[in-house]
Parts: C-alpha cells; sequence; structure tokens
C-alpha cells in the first residue's frame, strides 16, 4: 500500500493530570507533558506507516520550531514529508489538549499554516504510483478544489478516502458536497454524521451520505466501535475493552487501520475490525505515537 496523506497536520501538546486551571498566574503540577504529531493528515499518516503502509505526506507548515518538531515526528515515524511545503508568515499548527483525571479532553487549537494549503502547493506527479489518497480537512480546500483532487486521484488508479475534522453541521456537509461523489471511503464520527444530516439514526445519517455520493461511509462511534454503511450492506464492529488512557487521535487510528484492512484484502467487517483494534492501541497511550504496536502486535492482539 502506497497512500498519500493529505490536508491537516497539527503537533499536539498533551498535558496529563489537569484538574483546574490556575487562578492568576499561579502554578500546577502535572503528570506528563507530551508532543505528538496529530491531524487528520498527520495523525492517520503515522499509523499508516506503523501499519506497514508506504506513506507519503502533502500539507503545510510554518517556517518554526513547532515544524521542525512535527516534521522530525514524522520522519521519526517513516513518513516522508517532502511533500509538505513551508508557508512563511504562518505558524503551523499545534493544540494544547490538557486532559482531566476523567479523561475529558477540551483543546486550544491554532489553526496556522493548516488554513493556507491549497492545491497549488501539492505537486501531482508526487501522487504517481500511489495506491491510495487520504484526504484530512476537505473543508479547508472547500468541496470543489477537494473534489479535482480526489477525481484525480481516481484516475491515476487509487482509491479514496476523506475524513472531515470540523463538526457536524448542514452548512459544512454543503461546503464540501462535491467531494463526496468522488470519495471511495467516508471516514466521520457520530456525532459529524448526525449532524450533517440531522438523522434521527447513525444508520440513517449513514444512508444520506451514500446517497449523496461517498461509496461507504464508516462512522467511528467511541466505545461502541463502529458502523459501516455503504448502498448494499450495514455492518456494525464493537469497541475492544482497554483501559483507555487518552482518546485523541483514536479517529484517525479507526481510518489507518480500517484503510490498511482494506488494502490487505479484509472485507468491509474484517478492515473495521482492525480499525477499532488499531484504534484501541492508541487509546492505552498519549497520541498516535504512543507504544510501539506494529501490523502483526494488533493482529495479535485481535486474536
Amino acid at each position: 500500500m502506497k497512500v498519500a496523506t493529505v490536508g491537516v497536520h497539527v503537533l499536539d501538546t498533551h498535558v496529563i493530570g489537569i484538574e483546574s486551571i490556575p487562578d492568576g498566574s499561579d502554578g500546577q503540577l502535572v503528570e506528563t507533558i507530551r508532543m505528538s504529531p496529530a491531524g487528520t493528515a498527520g495523525g492517520t499518516a503515522v499509523v499508516l506507516s506503523r501499519l506497514g503502509a508506504e506513506v507519503l505526506g502533502f500539507g503545510a507548515v510554518g517556517e518554526d520550531p513547532i515544524a521542525t518538531s512535527l516534521l522530525a515526528l514524522l520522519t521519526r515515524e517513516g513518513v516522508d514529508v517532502t511533500g509538505l511545503v513551508r508557508k512563511p508568515g504562518h505558524q503551523t499548527s499545534a493544540s494544547v489538549i490538557p486532559v482531566r483525571p476523567n479523561g475529558d479532553r477540551p483543546a486550544w487549537h491554532c489553526i496556522g499554516a493548516n488554513g493556507a494549503f491549497t492545491l497549488d502547493d501539492l505537486d501531482r506527479e508526487a501522487l504517481d504510483g500511489i495506491t491510495h489518497l487520504h484526504l484530512g480537512g476537505p473543508e479547508f480546500l472547500g468541496g470543489e478544489a477537494a473534489g479535482r483532487l480526489l477525481a484525480h486521484a481516481r484516475s491515476i488508479g487509487a482509491t479514496t478516502s476523506l475524513d472531515v475534522l470540523a463538526p457536524g453541521d448542514p452548512d459544512l456537509l454543503a461546503w464540501i458536497a462535491d467531494a463526496l461523489p468522488h470519495t471511495d471511503y467516508l471516514l466521520p464520527n457520530d456525532e459529524q454524521v448526525l449532524g450533517f444530516t440531522g438523522a434521527s439514526s447513525l444508520a440513517d445519517g449513514a444512508r444520506a451520505l451514500v446517497d449523496a455520493g461517498a461509496g461507504c461511509v464508516a462512522v467511528t462511534q467511541g466505545s461502541r466501535g463502529a458502523l459501516v454503511v455503504t448502498a448494499d450492506e450495514t455492518v456494525e464492529v464493537p469497541a475492544y475493552v482497554v483501559d483507555v488512557v487518552d482518546t485523541t487521535g483514536c479517529g484517525d487510528a479507526f481510518s489507518a487501520g480500517f484503510l490498511r484492512g482494506l488494502s490487505l484484502g479484509r472485507d468491509l467487517r474484517g478492515a473495521a475490525e482492525l480499525g477499532c483494534a488499531t484504534a484501541a492501541q492508541v487509546a492505552q497511550g498519549l497520541g498516535t505515537d504512543a507504544g510501539s504496536y506494529d501490523l502483526e502486535s494488533v493482529l495479535a492482539f485481535m486474536g
């Protein structure tokens, strides 16, 4: 599997042990502070690489120390970062994620260079030979531009997938609607599906997105696992029970596991099971790059 991950790349800083924001200029000791590569493109790229895919990253970063750290972390994970362009005058996208003892994880986020990335920044010849293109954050490009990119990927023989970063909203769905007919696999979460469609059930919402053009909708639903819907079938797969440390990046991990499963010839159920098992690895640590899981260990975890 040779995959291009295009779009949102973020450097996450997790802070574990946050109970409250200190008053005034007071300080507070915490358990852990850790940085990790993230984003609907960057996080998915890391996990795909760990699962044995050849990964080419495309997107935008700034010319700041955040970019230096993010590019180094991605490179360490085996992701080819030559397609990540530098944007002068823009900081690299970053998030600070305070994780409370009960697992809640509010976030402070700076969009940064992700908002400046356009199709003009992507060398289409660099996509030659890919078997899959995954676009994370089509809302930054807009549906028309995202559709052109996905259509090009299909024209060179690649399958396509799409993962939206923003919360579900009918106006956002309209903004990216032109991309859906060129999307083989749409990978939202449950809140996005219900928000996009206004449907009363997750299955109905997923079917509405299939009717809007997506070939398959694979929805993550937190501790309930995943729901996969096409025009012909509906498959539900439970989550694996693990001791959860942090759920940041679990959606990206599911996407990577699901897509890798398909590339290995698994059917939709088997691919979703691999996606859920991969997400379970990420949930047990901080960030998508926590621990040392790979395809062999995830398959062993599945039994």
